[in-house]
């Protein structure tokens, strides 16, 4: 018997199990107007996951696809988008919900019930596109716009003592020629430097900023700052934390590439 077929045998179970897990303790309620169930992603949607990835006849694949896998990934993607915003992916919403589908799916076969709820599983993976490809055409419009005309009002006057003092020396040592071969042995050690999804990227999106220094016309550090908040939505002392990092080992490395020419 094919896993789709077996899914479907289950299904009656499946929906009670689901049904008995909504059940609320009357000893518990709390007062007021009871709440409609908005479920969209359930534990029915896992078993059909796995059963998809299980399967081998395509046309039970597409079956059971439509019917139980399709829906809650629309909607689990369309409420991340609408919901962290990602101002710089091109394309209408419903083009970048799409894009982000079509990713998923060649994710799918990877998902199993050992690695967690599938819903969390699925919200990581579109998070990291969205984040990843919002970065990149940040990145690129970046390329094409002029520093100065971001309003350095934007950001925190609480940090503007630290934004002198923290990015002078080290985006000033960008025009040096060793910084290239800094950039691409750092961008191999962020994962291990730092330990919060938040810092690394952070971190890459200062590295990104240092291989786009060639396309930036003016080196204000107040700009710069903004732009990192914007490119990861982090607050700006999050981002003087791991600027401290990438600038003390930048001057490790500096030190390191002095020393050798004078041997």
């Amino acid at each position: 018997m094919s896993t789709v077929d077996l899914f479907y045998i289950n299904l009656p179970q499946y929906q009670r199990d689901l049904e008995e897990s909504l059940i609320v303790d009357p000893n518990k309620k709390k007062p007021g107007r009871p709440k409609k169930n908005k479920m969209y992603f359930t534990p029915i949607t896992e078993h059909a996951i796995v059963a998809y990835n299980e399967e081998e006849s395509d046309s039970k694949k597409n079956k059971i696809f439509n019917e139980y896998i399709y829906y809650p990934l629309f909607k689990l993607t369309e409420n991340i988008i609408n919901t962290f915003k990602f101002p710089y992916m091109d394309g209408t919403t419903q083009e970048i919900q799409h894009e982000v589908i079509c990713f998923i799916l060649q994710k799918l076969n990877k998902y199993s019930q050992g690695k967690g709820r599938a819903f969390s599983y699925f919200s990581i993976i579109a998070k990291n596109y969205l984040i990843q490809n919002n970065t990149k055409k940040y990145k690129e419009r970046l390329i094409k716009t002029h520093l100065s005309g971001i309003d350095p009002n934007y950001i925190d006057s609480r940090y503007s003592d630290t934004i002198e003092t923290d990015l002078d020396e080290s985006f000033e040592l960008l025009k040096e020629a060793f910084v290239d071969k800094f950039i691409e042995e750092y961008e191999s050690q962020v994962e291990n430097k730092f330990q919060s999804q938040r810092d690394i990227n952070i971190a890459y999106s200062i590295l990104d900023l240092f291989k786009s220094r060639v396309n930036i016309q003016n080196y204000n550090k107040k700009a710069l700052y903004i732009m990192i908040r914007e490119m990861t939505d982090t607050k700006t002392e999050y981002i003087t934390n791991v600027v401290n990092v990438i600038k003390r080992d930048f001057n490790d490395y500096y030190d390191i590439f002095l020393s050798n020419l004078d041997d």
